[in-house]
């Protein structure tokens, strides 16, 4: 922007410049011009004069007796009838000022002068021009760049001001310039930074009081659990289910915790180095009963002691959403797979239905988008989850449907979790 209006500043100096200066150039060139041609006609009139004058009072007339009122420099010639040619100087070379006076006894008085004083003045009128000239660009550029100064300053502050809306600091900045189309934009944004805030604390908010609210009924369903599995006298599968089910228990009441501290940090909790075959293997125990009540089976494949650097209960959660997904709108046996890509632990979950619809593709992870009468947010939420995670969650291949979660690869001497 700032060299857009300078370019356009300068641009128009120089238009007009060139519409004023070459004109004025012209008419100064032909007045000076104009006024030395005047003064060679006066020297040959003059000098017609004198020689008029000795002629009529019978004096002879010599280059000696009338040279000296010829200017220094000029050259003269005087042509009387019945007498020779008299030269008064040298003539001057290459075009001269040349003037010519005629009398009543047919004397011819011819006057000529060099055009170096000219051309001399011609040239100090130009150079003049010139630096007038320059001064004006000069000054043009000079309030040019001020100018854009003060435009673009006040543009960079409601740019930094819009990128810290989108970055999810809506504090108004209360900053006005004296431009009133930029005051505008300046207001309207204050005000929607103002309008963002309450919503973000609105939100945050409610998904503290619904984080809140949750965890008290899972604290009792916990307790309860806990008492069912120290019962004795229960069949060894109740205690088998129960301790599932309080595993899962517990990992959403680390879920509602997490939300519950993300409220108050909005950094996200530092990634560790973790075990996949442990997240592997716990949803392999917890959707594996479900899957044999449906008359399918989930197993697992791939690389063993594979480590990667996230959360185990935000990895857990994605696993648990795929493989949901695939008992839902899926056929024959899901497969967890778990493989490495140069430096990512990948985990893929894959059966034998239908597969994607050609038609959705990876729209498959946009919200309210479903191809078979869901929600449409499960899949977008896994995502969602994943690269907050630092992994990204992949539909590799439409039909079967392969859906896979890259994570990065534990590095050498990295902590585990």
């Amino acid at each position: 922007m700032k060299r857009r209006m300078i370019n356009s500043l300068l641009g128009v100096v120089l238009v007009v410049v060139a519409v004023f200066c070459v004109p004025l150039a012209l008419l100064e060139k032909r007045s000076i011009v104009s006024n030395a041609q005047d003064r060679v006609d006066a020297a040959a009139v003059r000098l017609l004069g004198l020689v008029e004058t000795r002629l009529a009072a019978g004096e002879p007339v010599t280059g000696e007796r009338i040279g000296s009122q010829v200017i220094e420099g000029d050259y003269a010639e005087i042509r009387i009838p019945g007498q020779p040619v008299i030269t008064i100087g040298t003539p001057p070379a290459g075009h001269p000022l040349t003037a010519s006076e005629s009398g009543p006894s047919s004397e011819t008085v011819t006057v000529e002068q060099s055009r170096h004083n000219v051309d001399h003045e011609i040239g100090n009128m130009l150079l003049l021009l010139g630096l007038v000239a320059l001064l004006a660009v000069q000054a043009a550029v000079a309030l040019a760049v001020w100018q854009a100064r003060r435009l673009a300053r006040p543009l960079t502050d409601l740019a930094e001001t819009a990128e810290r809306l989108g970055s999810g600091d809506p504090r108004p900045r209360d900053r006005r310039y004296g431009v009133p189309e930029l005051d505008r934009v300046a207001e309207v944004l204050d005000a929607s930074a103002e309008r963002i805030g309450r919503m973000l604390t609105a939100e945050r908010r409610l998904a503290a009081d619904a984080s809140h609210q949750l965890r008290t009924p899972l604290t009792a369903l916990s307790m309860r659990l806990e008492e069912i599995t120290a019962l004795c006298d229960q069949p060894e599968t109740v205690r088998e289910e129960a301790s599932i089910a309080l595993q899962q228990v517990e990992r959403l009441t680390d879920v509602v915790q997490r939300l519950l501290t993300n409220q108050r940090d909005t950094h996200g909790p530092s990634a560790a180095g973790f075990d996949l075959d442990e997240v592997v293997k716990q949803q392999h125990e917890e959707w594996a009963a479900s899957m044999r009540g449906t008359g399918r089976r989930l197993v697992i494949e791939g690389l063993e002691h594979v480590t990667a650097t996230g959360t185990p209960g935000t990895v857990s959660q994605v696993l648990a959403t795929l493989i949901e997904n695939s008992l839902m709108h899926g056929g024959g046996t899901v497969t967890l797979r778990v493989r490495s890509s140069g430096s990512s632990a990948v985990i893929e979950v894959q059966d034998e239905g239908p597969g994607v619809p050609p038609e959705l593709g990876n729209r498959v992870f946009e919200r309210a988008v479903s191809g078979r009468n869901s929600t449409g947010i499960g899949l977008a939420v896994a995502r969602d989850l994943a690269e907050a995670d630092g992994g990204r969650l992949e539909l590799l291949s439409l039909k079967p449907p392969v859906f896979a979660l890259f994570l990065p690869r534990t590095r050498p001497g990295q902590d585990r979790a």
